[in-house]
């Protein structure tokens, strides 16, 4: 029988999420958010920082080089079909790529979750800024949506589903005032009328640029955690927030400094995570012990 949630449930294991997400599954039940951050196909090996920036030794944190695109296709496809089948059928998988890897991902993925299990996809821009001078430099990366069931949760009312309106908008449209002081706008459509707030801004669409990768990869603000390519937890708690509710449980089966983990915590959800680094499983116990007293077991 699975496990029932509550506010201070939480797991982490070391070793392949392969080898352990359809047990862990099977003691907590199928999981209502997957998010996962895997390697990008590199071919690099990726090193831990210490607090001033500098590189720690012996700090080598994973290897991202699987003999190329083929061979790294042929890794994720197995972990994605467990992932599918780990899903509740309200679940959500958010998969994060870049350019190297991300459609080629997406044949895989669209394969095993069926042509209607594409929900959508988000384009995240961390803010690093350009680098190439022979062409146009990518300064994105892809999260890819799936859904196991006909209906996902996605909570598109939530305040963080929703951005200000440009400036230019405010000036021109939001005129009227109601008798608490809030601006407002009213359309017509179809012989209905619509009314809108300028304070609760227009919905998020899919392009996100304001979770500067910054925020968790610079010594100077407590954030970051010196693992590399540690994601802002602004945009961990975005996802969280839209694609679950408290008490869902959240899975992060390559979890790295576990920024996923810290956001399921602080806003209510039960969170399992795995990774089969020794320095990730490290940073990311650190950092939820941080946060908040949990309940943890490191698995081999």
């Amino acid at each position: 029988m699975a496990k029932k949630p509550t506010y201070t449930d939480g797991q982490l294991v070391l070793g392949d999420c392969l080898e352990h997400t359809e047990k862990l599954a099977s003691e907590w039940g199928s999981f209502d958010l997957i998010y996962v951050d895997p390697p990008f196909n590199t071919g690099l090996v990726h090193s831990a920082r210490n607090k001033t920036g500098a590189r720690a030794q012996g700090q080598s944190a994973y290897k991202d080089a699987w003999g190329g695109l083929q061979g790294f296709c042929s890794m994720l496809e197995p972990r994605l079909r467990c992932w599918h089948a780990v899903l509740s059928k309200r679940g959500s998988l958010w998969l994060h790529l870049d350019f190297r890897a991300v459609h080629d991902a997406k044949v895989i993925a669209d394969k095993i979750f069926g042509s209607t299990g594409f929900r959508g996809e988000v384009i995240w821009v961390p803010g690093n800024g350009a680098r190439r001078k022979n062409g146009p430099s990518v300064t994105h990366q892809t999260i890819l949506i799936y859904a196991r069931g006909d209906k996902f949760t996605y909570n598109g009312d939530d305040p963080d589903a929703r951005e200000p309106y440009a400036k230019t908008s405010r000036a021109m449209h939001f005129r009227q005032m109601d008798r608490a002081g809030r601006r407002y706008r009213e359309r017509e459509i179809s012989g209905k009328v619509y009314r809108y707030y300028e304070d609760e801004g227009r919905r998020l669409g899919s392009v996100w640029t304001d979770c500067p990768a910054m925020l968790a990869n610079t010594p100077l603000i407590p954030e970051a955690s010196g693992y590399p390519t540690q994601k802002p937890l602004k945009l961990l708690e975005r996802i969280v927030r839209l694609a679950s509710n408290p008490l869902d449980r959240i899975l992060d089966p390559m979890c790295g400094s576990g920024t996923t983990l810290v956001a399921a915590r602080q806003l209510g959800r039960s969170w399992v995570g795995i990774d089969k680094s020794p320095v990730a499983i490290r940073t990311a116990h650190q950092r939820i012990a941080a946060t908040t007293l949990v309940q943890t077991c490191l698995v081999k």
